[in-house]
């Protein structure tokens, strides 16, 4: 079992993301150490008794300031015993509850001049810890000092920073969800065009190199070695053609003079050569023809229907004088746009192809943009109807094809952005069909 590819992307979103957690929680940790380092006079008096206090009270009909039972302030009197508390509102009427300390209970018409505000004594039972604040009631504002509830400096400061951190932390989510993953693909954008480039090379194309533009500084020796590769393909391609080309060209002249030497040769052995030097011919000429596929190419739009003709009419000599016959069918007439002399190449190789394998009656049928050279041979086994297209390969071993007629086919076919296949006949023979990107119909009177 392969291993998964590790991830480039993740990595940049999820490390980052971890690295501002562990960020933000030293922060909490050091701003609760500080804090605590620095504040330890004692524990704080619970801030939310003051709210049930204003609410418990009442005023009198004389005026005067009054506590009334509710459910809360018993829960808290429930809950600490020692609860005291006393009020003052903006006139100096006072009200007091449970036994205020002394040293609180001198203090008159000074509560309504404040608003907030924490008192702590330093020893246990810490009976004088109280906590100002300054809320509105059922009478109206009041200024409440009160005792109740205790908490530990460090769970006060805990629960503030965490609620600080909260936000901070949902931000951090935001960006981490949205903004990190567009940053990151808008870093690996030029990645990501290299590889459409990258899968847009193509092995019948030369030149090609992949940009450099816009690409990360550390994906640029990557794409530098991947160009360089690709030049060292190409020239290694421009060697081979060259060599080809070469090799073909040297092969015609003493090919030809083998040919007029063998055809005027008295002794029958050695005009029998004449087939292995026919052979020997076709071959030279087909590397030419695989050369002539970079170096000859034309663009142009021609009668796919008229080509087809032509070389019905070339070959027809030859079929007749081999006791066979060819026919063209014309269901339906479309151009096509490309290189006609190496279509007619292509449609010429089918025809010889499908003598060579024993058809004694060939028909050319002309569908649109697309055609098929169909014969009455013995046909072509399923398992070999791809192999046939391979250089060399033939389908008899001692066939006197060269094994390169249907690869030269194939070339020039997906060269024109076609696609070419083999298939089976009714009848029991083989159907070669071509098909080439369809440019519309002809006019009526196309001959």
């Amino acid at each position: 079992m392969s291993r998964k590819r590790p991830s480039l992307k993740w990595p940049l979103i999820i490390q980052p993301l971890l690295l501002q957690f562990a960020i933000v929680a030293a922060s909490v940790a050091i701003t609760v150490a500080v804090a605590t380092r620095a504040d330890s006079g004692g524990p704080y008096t619970d801030e939310t008794i003051t709210p049930v206090i204003a609410d418990a009270i009442v005023r009198s009909a004389d005026g005067s300031l009054a506590v009334r039972s509710t459910p809360q302030l018993a829960a808290l009197r429930a809950e600490t015993p020692a609860m005291w508390f006393m009020a003052e509102d903006d006139s100096g009427r006072r009200v007091s509850y449970g036994q205020v300390p002394a040293q609180y209970a001198r203090v008159t018409g000074l509560l309504r001049n404040l608003a907030y505000g924490h008192v702590r004594d330093r020893l246990p039972p810490y009976a004088l810890t109280a906590v100002i604040r300054r809320e509105q009631s059922p009478v109206g504002p009041l200024t409440i000092m009160g005792h109740g509830k205790l908490n530990e400096l460090t769970f006060t400061i805990m629960l503030a920073s965490t609620l600080g951190a909260l936000p901070i932390l949902a931000l951090m989510a935001l960006v981490a969800v949205f903004a990190i993953p567009w940053i990151v693909k808008r870093s690996l954008a030029g990645v990501a065009r290299i590889a459409d480039e990258a899968k847009r090379i193509d092995a019948g194309r030369r030149g090609v190199r992949l940009s450099e533009e816009q690409v990360p500084r550390e994906i640029a020796p990557l794409v530098r070695a991947v160009n360089d590769a690709l030049g060292r393909l190409d020239e290694g391609y421009e060697r081979q053609r060259r060599f080809i080309a070469s090799a073909a060209h040297e092969l015609r002249t003493p090919i030809a003079i083998l040919r007029v030497k063998v055809d005027a040769a008295q002794e029958a052995s050695t005009r029998r050569l004449g087939s292995d030097i026919e052979r020997l011919a076709n071959l030279a000429e087909q590397m030419l023809d695989l050369q002539r596929l970079d170096s000859t190419w034309t663009d142009k739009e021609f009668d796919l229907a008229s080509l087809l003709r032509r070389v019905a009419g070339d070959l027809a000599p030859l079929l007749i004088a081999g006791n066979r016959s060819i026919e063209v069918i014309v269901d339906e007439a479309q151009p096509v746009r490309g290189d006609a002399s190496a279509i007619e190449r292509v449609a010429t190789n089918l025809v010889q192809n499908a003598i060579d394998h024993g058809g004694r009656h060939v028909t050319i049928r002309v569908q649109g943009a697309a055609f098929e050279v169909e014969d009455d041979g013995p046909g072509i086994p399923p398992d070999e109807r791809e192999r046939v297209f391979e250089p060399f390969h033939r389908l008899r071993p001692r066939s006197t094809g060269s094994g390169l007629g249907l690869h030269l086919v194939q070339q020039v076919v997906e060269r024109h952005g076609g696609r070419v296949s083999i298939l089976g006949a009714a009848g029991g023979g083989t159907i070669a069909r071509v098909e080439f990107p369809p440019m519309g119909p002809l006019p009526l009177n196309t001959p």
